[in-house]
């Protein structure tokens, strides 16, 4: 069963990708079939984990940022142009060092479709990066990290369950004044509620402090001084390398070195990573391991991402809808087709049934005679 189970990198390389591709558009209509196929792919292949039900916890904050970017666009204004105009607030006149800001006056449909546009734009992101939370745990990653990232990605996956250990802390706290008749709303059930929360938290942080300490956490291996000075190099080399890639792959002046500085980062960081996991000898328990299924799944996200990027490059007005004037937005058809190659995982790696527990046999009953 482990060599058909999905590689946790495959799955977030796959929503990223899909996040990457979000960023491209802002037709509505290829944003909505984005979050159709991430939907129906975490339905399709969503394991049976708690860290399913952070999807819907993502689709609620995905909701009310659409509604936080639509109200700032009502009450703040927007640089929009527009002569068609829905309703007019009244206007709050603000001091000269204000210049620019405005709130109320006219709210036009040009103005609320640029905000629906653009909101949408983010919250299918936010969507995306759920779909990778309810598919794959962060924590998963971890077993992942090369060896030089290893005290970094405990620390991150440390501070990621800080959280949701105390909201069920207070939960639980709560549930039980509640049971023992004791107020558990206002200022002073939060505070009689908030200190042993705090305590709880203080143990939890000593036990696994000292968990670690046990399993020689923090422990590393003797190396040369010049392994670790051509490490610091390699690292910080190439992360530079890299910033300075990126950098001129966004600018048109730098689209000639771009990609050669870019490949060139990535080959010099992956290498001081690897002299730098020498520092930590680990053993990995169960490891996953790359297999065709974790190929296709991240595969399938990386063609969508391309294919996008490149019709925003040919066909910028059929990904950007007008809304000066106002036009109706178009599904362009092959790139609504990249967008639902997607869908690949739900077929190469879906989920598998539950096992059907057998129940036990009951006894005959006797009859009376």
């Amino acid at each position: 069963m482990r060599e058909t189970t999905v590689h946790a990198g495959a799955w977030w390389l796959w929503a990223l990708a899909l996040g990457t591709a979000a960023t491209r558009t802002t037709n509505p209509l290829l944003l909505g079939l984005l979050l159709a196929v991430s939907g129906y792919v975490v339905v399709t292949c969503r394991p049976r984990t708690p860290s399913v039900r952070s999807y819907t916890a993502f689709l609620k904050l995905a909701l009310a940022v659409l509604v936080i970017r639509l109200v700032f666009a009502v009450v703040l204004g927007s640089p929009i142009p527009g002569t068609h105009v829905l309703v007019s607030l009244p206007e709050v006149p603000l001091p000269d060092w204000a210049q620019g800001i405005r709130l109320g006056g006219r709210v036009t449909a040009e103005a609320v479709v640029f905000a629906l546009y653009d909101g949408l734009k983010l919250a299918t992101l936010l969507v995306c990066v759920g779909a990778a939370n309810a598919l794959a745990a962060p924590t998963r990653l971890l077993k992942s990290l090369p060896g030089a990232l290893y005290e970094t990605g405990v620390a991150v996956v440390v501070a990621l369950t800080f959280a949701p250990h105390l909201i069920a802390d207070a939960r639980r706290l709560r549930a039980a004044r509640r049971l023992r008749g004791r107020p558990d709303r206002g200022v002073r059930g939060l505070l009689q509620v908030g200190l042993p929360v705090l305590e709880g938290a203080l143990e939890r942080s000593v036990a696994l402090a000292a968990a670690m300490d046990a399993r020689g956490y923090g422990r590393t291996a003797e190396v040369a001084p010049a392994v670790r000075r051509t490490t610091a190099v390699l690292t910080l080399g190439g992360l530079l390398g890299v910033c300075a890639g990126t950098y001129g792959l966004l600018t048109a002046e730098g689209g000639t070195y771009g990609l050669p500085v870019l490949l060139a980062g990535l080959a010099a960081a992956l290498g001081g990573l690897w002299l730098g996991g020498r520092r930590s000898p680990r053993t990995r328990y169960r490891p996953d391991a790359w297999n065709p299924r974790s190929c296709a799944v991240a595969g399938s996200g990386a063609v969508v991402a391309a294919l996008l990027v490149l019709a925003a490059a040919r066909d910028p007005e059929a990904l950007h809808p007008g809304v000066v004037p106002l036009v109706a937005p178009a599904l362009p058809l092959w790139p609504a087709a990249a967008v639902l190659l997607g869908l690949l995982p739900a077929l190469a790696a879906p989920a598998r049934p539950a096992p059907v527990r057998p129940s036990p046999a009951r006894p005959a009953r006797k009859e009376p005679s």
